[in-house]
This record gives C-alpha cells, sequence and structure tokens, in this order.
C-alpha cells in the first residue's frame, strides 16, 4: 500500500466540524422530450434580434439581484 498523508485518525475532520443543513424542496426538473426541448432551447435556438448570447459562464461574480 501506498503512504498516505497524514494521520488516518484525522480522516473526516472537516466533514463532522460542519453543521448538518436540511435540504430545501426544490420543483423537479423535466424529464425526458421536455428536458431536451430545455437544452435545444438554451444552446441551439435561435436569439431574439439585438440580443447577445449568453456565454456559459454568464452570471459568475454577479450580485443576486442582476442574475434574473
Amino acid at each position: 500500500m501506498g503512504k498516505q498523508h497524514g494521520t488516518l485518525a484525522k480522516a473526516g475532520k472537516v466533514r463532522k466540524q460542519t453543521p448538518k443543513v436540511a435540504k430545501q424542496e426544490k420543483a423537479r426538473k423535466p424529464r425526458g422530450r421536455a428536458y431536451k426541448r430545455i437544452l435545444y432551447k438554451k444552446n441551439f435556438a435561435p436569439v431574439l434580434p439585438g440580443q447577445k448570447k449568453r456565454s456559459p459562464n454568464w452570471n459568475a461574480g454577479r450580485p443576486e439581484e442582476v442574475k434574473n
């Protein structure tokens, strides 16, 4: 067996320290044909004239109010 980093006694330290947060209820994602339709609209559907196509990382680093 190879060498490990640090002692195995410290394994899982960070996960044990983090507080437990209950899962939030979310609306379920569409499945099957409906999901493929959303992907098509996101990737290939023509954009309205005068609009720019959003890049995959368009909302990174923006404040929460602007993301809508």
